[in-house]
Order: C-alpha cells, then structure tokens, then sequence
C-alpha cells in the first residue's frame, strides 16, 4: 500500500512565502509577475507607463479655490491702481471726452454729477488700461488645466481677443463718436439748442465704445464655431445675404436711432465677417487635409 503524500506548497508553516526555486511554467504560476523584495509584484518593463508625468503636481479643488482667489485679489488690487491713478489725469481724460461737443458747451445738473462722472471715467480707463494683466491672469489660472494641442489654439485666440476688443473700443471713440454727435447736433434749429450733461454723455460714450468692442469679436466667434465643426464657412458663405440682415439688425439694436452710427458699425463688421469666413475656409480645409493624411498612414 502506498503511502499518500501531501503535496508541497511554496509556502512554510507561519504563512509566509517560501523559496521556491522551481520552474515558472507550471500550473498557477505561469501568469505571476516578478515580485520584490516585500513580495509585492513589480511594474512589467513590458506593460506602457500610461501614468500621466503631472499626477503627483495635480492640485486639489481647494488649492483651485486659492489660487483662483490670488487671481481676483491681484486682478482687483490692479484695476483699483490703474483707477486711483486716473484719477490724476480725470481732468485731461474729461477734456478728451468732451472735445467732440467742446464747442456746444456741456454742463452738470448735480452737485456731485461732475464728481461721480470723473470716478467713472477713472474707472473706465484704468479698467482699459489693465485689461491686458486681467485677461493674462485669467489665462494663467486655466493654462494648466490645459493640453498641449488646446494652448496652441487658446493662446492666439486671447491675443486676438483682445486686440479685436481694443481695436473696437477705439473705432468707436476715434471714428465714430465725432462724426455721430456732429450728425445728431446738426438736428437742432435757431430756437432748439442743445444742453447736454456730463453724465449722460458719459453714458451715450462708453456705451457706444463697448458696443463696437463686443461687436469686433464677431470675426472670433465665427472662426471658432467653424473650426471646431458646429457650423460650416462654404455654408456661410453662401447665405451672406442674411449675415447682411442680420448685421444690420444688430448694428440698430446697439446703437442710437440714427443712419450714421449704424452704418459706421455694420459696415467694418460686415468685412470683418466676410474675411472671418474666408479664414476658416482656410483652417478646415488644412485641417481636413492632415485628417485625411493621417488616415491614410493608418491604412498603410
């Protein structure tokens, strides 16, 4: 009779992993990895490294909260120094203002009209001045939650931004504003004369000067929307009749009831726009082409 045997673990008595010097390729051991010196298994040289080289730097939603509050807090500490530092200027700036009804006269109805209307054109331009430091402290914060692809297209979009954005304001102020005021003025007659307080032409000025500085991002906003494929450029092309009306209508609703201020604004935004299209023909058509190279490496 044959005496039965247990048969050997590779393991002794206290539970602990012993030597085990046998060949790899039996049953329940062809699939173990190296391990260490601790027993536990080791990363296989074979395997990709997909751990992403920032992990250990990724900050947490509270280190967000804080970093986000530096951002508001120096992009607050800026505007308020550029506004303090207007004000020193609010004489000068006021004059530059005024100039295109310098000879009509303009007066104050309040006691503190011509006091709050100075704060606020110190305000406003120190806000225009610092503009460039805001938009980069914003683009500082989400530069990092960023891929590499997304900033090459973010960086020059921000920097087109705000070039648009300036080159607006100052269409507005420069071309606009004089010729707008001279045509609404010329209304009056030999017994209608005008009389015009500070604050409310402080108010028809910057309202008009946002207006273009907004209406200026159109070009953008068309180029993005074509790049990333929510509408086709051929498409808008081809329907430029109602990019016409609807420029129009635009232009009418945010400016003064009057044909020179409307057509001043349609107009540079209609060329804007058609040039916008023409780009964005250019941008899918690239971008189609390295799509289609890329496949085609693929196949091969």
């Amino acid at each position: 009779m044959t005496e039965s045997r247990e048969p050997e673990l590779p393991f002794d008595g206290v539970g602990e992993p012993a030597d085990f010097t046998g060949p790899r390729d039996q049953v329940g051991f062809a699939d173990l990895k190296p391990t260490g010196g601790s027993g536990v298994p080791g990363p296989d040289p074979d395997e990709p490294d997909d751990q992403d080289p920032d992990e250990a730097n990724r900050m947490g939603l509270l280190d967000h909260l804080d970093e986000l509050r530096t951002v508001l807090i120096h992009s607050s500490i800026a505007g308020l120094a550029a506004t303090v530092l207007c004000w020193f200027w609010s004489a000068d700036l006021l004059s530059l203002l005024i100039r295109p009804i310098e000879s009509e006269g303009i007066y104050f109805t309040a006691p503190n009209e011509a006091f709050l209307t100075r704060l606020k054109l110190s305000g406003a331009v120190g806000l225009f001045v610092v503009a460039p430091f805001i938009f980069f402290k914003i683009y500082s914060f989400v530069l990092p939650g960023l891929y590499r692809q997304e900033r090459k297209v973010v960086t020059p979009l921000l920097v087109a931004t705000t070039l648009l954005f300036y080159l607006g304001v100052s269409f507005g102020f420069l071309v606009v504003i004089p010729q707008v005021v001279t045509f609404l003025l010329s209304f009056g007659t030999d017994t209608l004369s005008p009389l015009i307080g500070v604050g409310p032409y402080f108010g028809f000025v910057s309202r008009l000067c946002l207006a273009f500085g907004l209406v200026f991002e159109l070009p953008l906003l068309v180029l993005f929307l074509s790049v990333i494929g929510v509408v086709n450029p051929r498409t808008l092309l081809r329907t430029w009749r109602y990019a016409v009306v609807g420029i129009a209508a635009l232009s009418a609703v945010l400016t003064p009831p009057d044909v020179i201020s409307q057509v001043m604004m349609a107009g540079p935004v209609l060329l804007l726009y058609m040039g916008s299209v023409l780009v964005s023909i250019v941008v899918t058509r690239k971008k189609r082409q390295a799509r289609d190279r890329e496949q085609a490496r693929s196949d091969d």
